[in-house]
């Protein structure tokens, strides 16, 4: 499979998320990296986006709570290249009810091979980099192989389930 490139512009959209017993984590960071984060557009989940909002004074464009579709708001953005960055800070310890969820969206961030930190070491190096302030090219699979790949109009046979016409 070939790859293509997709530029990230110099202004980023960035996807931060945060479980409940992650959320103080996730505000503090932001607020210590609030200057910078006012340069990119910010997405978030419904509660988290709300706090976010409040406590950095810089707009956020909501999606739904994370268990009421939010994540999955997010994963479909980011397939369609809407989304460039990925910040989730999740907890590894508390099972959530929307755990599926909350895969799907990793999922769709390397699949589409957005940079994706999962907790505030990571976010500090991703952040930090010269290339948080620069366009960026990066190589996603080009797709079209599979998306044009035979595909099977019917399943094959099986003599048990067809339905005699006699």
């Amino acid at each position: 499979m070939t790859d293509q490139k997709i530029t990230m512009k110099k202004a980023k959209r960035l996807a931060l998320v945060a479980h409940d017993n992650k959320k103080q984590t996730l505000v503090e960071w932001a607020k210590f990296n609030r200057d910078l984060l006012a340069q990119h557009e910010i997405y978030a989940t419904g509660t988290t986006g709300e706090i976010l909002e409040r406590t950095l004074g810089v707009p956020v464009t909501k999606m739904k709570s994370g268990p009421l579709g939010g994540d999955q708001q997010l994963g479909a953005m980011i397939s369609e290249g809407a989304i460039d960055f990925l910040i989730f800070f999740w907890d590894p310890l508390e099972p959530q009810p929307h755990d599926p969820d909350v895969k799907a969206l990793l999922r769709m961030a390397v699949v589409w091979n957005i940079p994706t930190a999962c907790n505030r070491s990571t976010a500090d190096f991703m952040i930090s980099s010269p290339i948080m302030d620069a366009a960026y090219d990066r190589l996603v699979p080009d797709y079209e192989e599979y998306l044009n790949r035979k595909v099977n109009q019917s399943p094959p046979s099986n003599d048990m389930n067809e339905i005699s016409t006699e």
